[in-house]
């Protein structure tokens, strides 16, 4: 059980060393050559609990159904949110991690939050600005033909630009397209 000083009962050195072959090869010291660096994990650490002092969990928090419970402290600063957080929870609630379904979920609900804070930026008095912060005008100044010969990706480098550009002209089209039938209509 995991957070706890109770431990299931841990077999002899020697039972260990008839059952696995090879097993505790590095028991011997002077084979060692990291000993002087080693620090002993059973050392005394102080505690004076088995278990630490659990965190309050005030929303529900997502985990993973390979999990009886949360660890004793976890991060709350970017708590689930909007419809890519019902993705986070839906992955977690449904899949093992040892899907890739989990992961997909969760990677698509990166994209959904990428798009969502892109759009908050859009009504903002502030928008993002493609130019500088995708690095294009870098592209031009920084030696652009010879910064991109002989890397590995070469193959798929013709891509790049409509990947970083490609949602930003699309979201102007569209735009464009939506105002053009606004001002139709009047």
């Amino acid at each position: 059980m995991p957070y706890t000083a109770a431990h299931p009962p841990v077999p002899s050195s020697d039972e260990l060393r008839d059952r696995i072959p090879g097993w505790g090869a590095d028991l011997d010291h002077a084979d060692r050559p990291s000993v002087p660096q080693e620090i002993d994990a059973l050392a005394e650490t102080g505690a004076w609990w088995d278990e630490p002092e659990r965190q309050k969990e005030n929303a529900p928090r997502e985990r993973s159904i390979e999990h009886e419970r949360l660890p004793a402290v976890f991060g709350t600063a970017q708590p689930l949110h909007g419809l890519s957080g019902a993705i986070r929870r839906y992955a977690y609630a449904r899949f093992s991690e040892a899907r890739a379904a989990h992961w997909l979920l969760l990677i698509g609900a990166d994209r959904v939050e990428a798009a969502g804070a892109h759009v908050h930026s859009l009504v903002t008095a502030r928008p993002d600005n493609p130019v500088t912060q995708t690095g294009i005008a870098a592209e031009f100044r920084h030696a652009p033909v010879a910064s991109r010969t002989g890397r590995v990706d070469m193959r798929h480098a013709w891509i790049d630009p409509l990947l970083v550009a490609g949602p930003w002209l699309a979201g102007g089209l569209g735009v464009f397209w939506v105002a053009r039938r606004v001002l139709r209509r009047r």
